[in-house]
């Protein structure tokens, strides 16, 4: 073998044994023999391989060759220093080496030196192992270890079984070992406990097993058993070969993070349950202070008018949170505003500094820290009342909705002087979110509630929720064997004011007379509005002469004019009155006869109350009779229309005949006007009434002018429901053009709520039918709250002077003024004057000297069907000159 020859014949010419030459060759790692003269005499196969060289470039050579050039001075200096002695100094030492190849490249060896003795000669077996990398490895580590101290994150390092080979500071700090503690030991026996997750446990003990980093979230423990929430990611480490070697860990301390989740998901599980908003302030109070040590919690709810509710402080006394209840913020507020009171409604606007921390929070929009309340000036004026309690700062933060508005306040208070720490902030600003979202949800919540059991328009309890009310009343009146009362309340001429003013001007007046109501009652009393006019009173506990009292104080209160656009307007009401047990024992039976006796004051002369009787069921059943009866009369042709005269009051001559509707039934009789009119405007027959007379008048009419019959015009009273319906026009050019009647011939007259009517289409159809040549007057003049602006403007030829002037004219100066004054309006406008209800020789004199065009009242004649009016024309032809006389 080449390497035996070469041993065989080195430089010494010494024979060493063959078995030890051939052991010290296959040796793994590399073995240098130096003689007494520092020359090598022994170079085996892994020295060539360690050193990159060959050893016949070695054998024989000085060691110092061996050895990097930058050292050799320090060689040698130490040879020459030691000569003799200097390989014995280190025998029995092991010492790193640098090793420096002919190709560049650079390698550490672990050297330990043997002595030997041979032949009387000294010699030393140097055994050099390759450590190249795993001092690479330890420098990794050691600047690994550099960085990993500098960060605080917990990092530490584990090896090929999983023990710690590294651990920096802030693992140290974080878990509360120390380094000689941790180091050799498995981090999921040190850190793993019995809250631990399992399935993470056993994916970190798979490490090794995977080729990629992971990160797990889990509950570890301290030295001193603290839970420890962390996030853990891993990344495996491996050799140039694809062999794992060691796991790099890095451990963040999550517990704050996991705290507020976990709150967060409490407070929201709270707020899907639907638990109450008191209930779920006092949730995140408990919850904050069991996470926060030192922290004492309050929330306050801050309304719309500005007024501070207490919604929780669990640490807090009770009398400390009610004596917050009613403050007003503002810019003088205290801990947490200034006290409302009766007339106080300016306190907020009060000038001067901001005090205590929540008013102050709450009025600026923005976070207020009170470190110190006894020496802070915020709190100048109600330290005296935190202080005693306790409680040296306090922070407060407000709760803004999501339209910017400040709806309560969320403060920290403290038993010590400080401030917030990060993590306190941090807590605060997820608490400040999730008391806004239970606010907006308890607001929402309530906003449907609003929508469904309350009158949108006046605020009050509507027909759903009145009916709970009544159901709950009955009951405790019926336990507690007490009397209780339903008032059953509707506006008089409700219809006119709509009509006239508008729907705005008619929602303004609902609104004053539902306060109006609200004033009128106890505490316990309940008023609801069924819609429309029509209101609902509930007394409880109550007897037939305080239910009358009531009702007499809410007629009296009504009746004080209210203003509604710069006008004055007269309000009565009509009110009907049932008893409990008496009139009914249930909740329909109550209403029912409570608005069976409100008819019953209508028919009374309105703005007065009735109490149920039975005969009034009598009557009610009766109008439903009636109104059945009066469809029937109506399909079958059994109305009729009479026709009263108008004359010219300066020559006598006919002006014209207002058409009037008459019925006679078979079992009611000769029914008024005014009662069936009634009737057909409950039942909705009044549009199919008026179109009727608008057909049969104007065909009448056409058979009299075929006749000869010298009638100029006729009138028909259409209501404002006709004007409403965009079909008027066609309805009327089919009644004039189905019988050839001209329509200048027909007059149409209208009530002043039209006038006023702010529905779109009503001032359109008006003109529509002036275009077709009808005549328009308006009809009863003078009694509703008509517009002279809008007489001038729409096409209006005629005005009637309404009959309840007619009847006070010898009597009263006030009636005469009106007259004179409606009739000089009509004359200035150019517009013809109809009187209606002259009775008496004088009505008929003092309108012919105000210059009235046109008389119409039973003086002349009543209304009169068809042939009886033409035989009146007939009669009266040689009488017109004695009647104008």
């Amino acid at each position: 073998m080449q390497d035996e020859h070469s041993v065989s014949h080195d430089r010494t010419g010494r024979q060493v044994d063959g078995v030890l030459i051939a052991a010290l060759e296959q040796s793994i790692d590399a073995v240098v023999i130096i003689d007494g003269r520092n020359e090598v005499s022994f170079f085996n196969a892994a020295a060539e391989r360690l050193w990159g060289r060959d050893r016949n470039e070695v054998l024989g050579q000085n060691v110092r060759m061996l050895v990097p050039e930058a050292v050799r001075p320090h060689h040698d200096g130490y040879v020459n220093a030691n000569r003799g002695g200097a390989s014995d100094k280190l025998v029995g030492t092991i010492v790193e080496v640098p090793i420096h190849r002919p190709d560049g490249t650079r390698r550490v060896g672990s050297l330990s030196l043997s002595r030997i003795r041979a032949d009387g000669e000294i010699h030393y077996a140097a055994f050099v192992k390759d450590m190249t990398d795993d001092v690479r490895r330890r420098e990794d580590l050691y600047l690994l270890s550099l960085v990993a101290n500098e960060t605080d994150r917990a990092v530490i390092i584990t090896d090929e079984r999983q023990k710690i080979v590294y651990c920096n500071a802030a693992f140290t700090q974080l878990f509360g070992y120390q380094r000689d503690e941790v180091m050799g030991r498995m981090p999921v026996a040190l850190l793993a406990g019995r809250h631990s997750d399992r399935e993470v446990v056993r994916q970190l003990n798979r490490v090794a097993r995977n080729q990629h980093g992971m990160t797990l979230e889990t509950i570890s423990y301290g030295k001193d058993g603290r839970e420890i929430w962390i996030s853990v990611t891993v990344n495996p480490v491996f050799d140039a070969g694809g062999v794992f070697r060691h796991a790099v860990s890095v451990i963040a301390n999550v517990t704050e993070t996991r705290q507020t989740q976990v709150l967060q998901q409490t407070v929201l599980e709270a707020v899907a349950k639907d638990q109450t908003l008191p209930e779920i302030a006092t949730l995140i109070c408990q919850q904050v202070e069991a996470i926060a040590p030192g922290v004492m919690c309050s929330v306050l709810r801050v309304d719309r008018d500005g007024i501070i509710h207490p919604l929780a402080s669990p640490s807090l006394p009770e009398h400390y949170s009610q004596a917050l209840e009613g403050l007003i913020v503002g810019p003088q507020t205290g801990s947490c505003g200034t006290k409302a009171s009766a007339g106080d409604a300016a306190c907020s606007l009060i000038v001067g500094p901001q005090t205590g921390s929540c008013g102050t929070a709450a009025w600026r929009g923005e976070p207020v820290v009170v470190e110190d309340i006894a020496t802070d000036p915020l709190w100048t004026p109600y330290k005296e009342l935190a202080l005693p309690l306790g409680l040296a700062a306090c922070w407060s933060t407000p709760i803004k909705l999501k339209d910017g508005r400040v709806a309560g306040t969320f403060a920290f208070y403290f038993r010590e002087k400080r401030g917030p720490s990060a993590w306190h902030e941090r807590l605060v600003e997820a608490c400040v979110h999730l008391c806004a979202l239970a606010i907006e949800r308890h607001e929402e919540k309530a906003h449907i509630a609003q929508l469904a059991y309350f009158d949108t328009l006046t605020g009050l309890p509507n027909r759903t929720r009145l009916g709970g009310e009544i159901d709950e009343c009955i009951a405790r009146a019926a336990n507690e064997n007490r009397r209780m009362a339903v008032l059953f309340l509707d506006v008089d001429h409700f219809k006119d004011v709509n009509d006239t003013l508008g729907h705005s001007a008619g929602d303004a007046l609902l609104v004053e007379i539902a306060r109006r109501l609200q004033k009128q009652l106890r505490a316990g009393d309940i008023v609801s509005r069924l819609g429309g006019d029509e209101f609902v009173i509930i007394l409880d506990d109550c007897e037939a002469t305080h239910a009358s009292a009531v009702a007499d104080r809410i007629l009296a209160a009504l009746a004080q004019p209210i203003e509604i656009d710069t006008m004055a307007l007269p309000v009565s009401a009509s009110i009907g009155i049932s008893l409990f047990p008496e009139d009914g024992g249930d909740r329909e039976a109550l209403l029912k006869h409570a608005d069976t006796a409100m008819y019953e004051a209508k028919n009374a002369g309105r703005g007065t109350h009735r109490f149920f009787s039975p005969e009034m069921n009598r009557i009610a059943q009766e109008r439903l009779l009636m109104g059945a009866a009066l469809s029937e009369s109506l399909a079958l042709g059994l109305l009729e229309l009479h026709y009263q005269p108008q004359v010219e009051a300066d020559s006598g001559a006919i002006h014209g005949v207002e058409a009037l509707a008459r019925w006679r039934h078979p079992a009611f009789g000769d029914v008024s006007p005014a009662r069936f009119i009634a009737v057909a405007e409950e039942c909705g027959l009044i549009e199919a009434i008026g179109e009727w007379a608008l057909r049969e008048a104007c065909r009448q009419m056409a058979e009299w002018r075929r006749r000869g019959l010298e009638i100029p015009t006729v009138s028909v009273n259409l209501s404002p429901l006709h004007f409403r319906n965009r079909r008027l026009p066609e309805l009327i050019v089919e009644a004039t053009s189905n019988v050839g009647l001209p329509a200048g011939v027909l007059t149409v007259e209208i009530t002043e709520g039209i006038m006023m009517d702010d529905c779109p289409s009503t001032a359109a159809t008006i003109e529509q039918v002036a275009g077709l040549g009808v005549r328009l007057s308006l009809d009863d003049f003078g009694t509703g709250y008509s517009s002279l602006a809008s007489i001038s403007t729409l096409p209006i030829e005629e005005i009637k002077l309404d009959r309840s002037f007619m009847r006070d004219l010898g009597t009263d100066k006030n009636a005469r003024a009106v007259a004179s004054a409606v009739v000089r309006i009509g004359r200035s406008l150019g517009l013809t004057v109809v009187a209606e209800g002259v009775e008496t020789e004088a009505q008929r004199r003092f309108l012919q000297g105000l210059r009235c065009h046109v008389l119409q009242g039973y003086l002349f004649a009543p209304a009169m069907r068809a042939g009886e009016l033409e035989s009146w024309l007939a009669g009266r032809r040689g009488n017109v000159e004695h009647q104008v006389a």
